[in-house]
């Protein structure tokens, strides 16, 4: 049997070395970090709860209160803004729950940047 174009012996995937290499990196990090515990857990549901929560609090309030000054007829302000509020919370905390998992898969990371800054 032959090797391939990078000296790799037969029957192994071009790639294999750096993927293996990339996931001893990321164990590595992932021991130096200290430990998470439960609470930490239960912490990050609040967070995420309270992203979805608040923007649809804000919607409902605002709805009501254009409902009440701007009556439209059929059209509720108060369900439409329900809904924008459910959407732009789960954005938020979609964008947060990502920014937080791109933050845990890089090895080479010390602190998590502010939200509104750009990643390298």
């Amino acid at each position: 049997m032959t090797e391939n174009n990078r000296g790799d012996p037969p029957g192994i995937p071009p790639g294999l070395e750096q993927q293996v290499h990339k996931k001893a990196e990321r164990r590595r990090w992932a021991q130096a970090q200290k430990r998470r515990s439960v609470w930490f857990g239960f912490g990050m549901f609040g967070l995420i709860g309270w992203a979805v929560a608040i923007p649809t609090v804000l919607g409902i309030v605002l709805g009501i209160w254009l409902d009440h000054h701007w009556p439209v007829g059929r059209i509720s302000w108060t369900l439409s803004l329900l809904f924008v509020g459910i959407i732009l919370g789960c954005l938020n905390a979609w964008r947060w729950i990502s920014r937080e998992r791109r933050f845990e898969s890089r090895p080479d990371c010390g602190e998590a940047p502010p939200l509104g800054t750009k990643q390298k």
